[in-house]
């Protein structure tokens, strides 16, 4: 399992297909997380919110809630302050949920920047090393970005791009 640098965190469900979501990780990361693996790893038993979401017409009822996967019809006693019982929307923790996820190898919105950053560093004469010191990230993190695991946040993407490689960028919003 590879070190993660900061808490997972989602930011955004790209899409949920049966029982198979695909989402963007806070570290530029498109994952696909596959609950029926997970639910055989888990073995939910009745009356277990992870048993209740089995259902197709349950897990469809997805949304995104405090940057993780939830259910908002599904309710969970929780202790709160005081010892009293209060009830809220079942949530999977992130770190759980990225951990037991995989890269998408094909997600539906993706930018790639890969094969770009990679021609033109190549053309420059750099290495990955080099830009990685010329952008103030790390080798691995350029690797990770050549061959579109991640995709870069703007403020990385800006300073790979018009700092250490001397381009511009331009974005259209239609």
């Amino acid at each position: 399992m590879k070190k993660i640098n900061k808490l997972p965190r989602i930011l955004k469900i790209i899409s949920v297909d049966g029982f198979k979501i695909t989402c963007i990780f806070n570290n530029g990361e498109t994952r696909l997380i596959d609950f029926e693996r997970l639910f055989s790893k888990w073995k939910p038993i009745s009356g277990e919110p992870a048993y209740k979401i089995q259902r197709k017409s349950c897990f469809k009822k997805v949304t995104l809630h405090n940057q993780t996967l939830c259910w908002q019809n599904l309710k969970v006693p929780l202790r709160g302050l005081g010892g009293k019982t209060e009830w809220h929307a079942y949530e999977i923790d992130p770190i759980t949920l990225y951990e037991n996820s995989e890269p998408a190898t094909n997600p539906r919105r993706s930018f790639f920047f890969g094969d770009t950053i990679r021609k033109e560093r190549l053309k420059k004469g750099l290495t990955q090393q080099e830009l990685a010191d010329l952008s103030g990230t790390s080798k691995t993190y350029i690797s990770r970005i050549e061959n579109n695991e991640l995709e870069p946040e703007l403020s990385t993407l800006y300073k790979l791009v018009e700092i250490a490689l001397g381009k511009k960028i331009s974005i259209v919003i239609k």
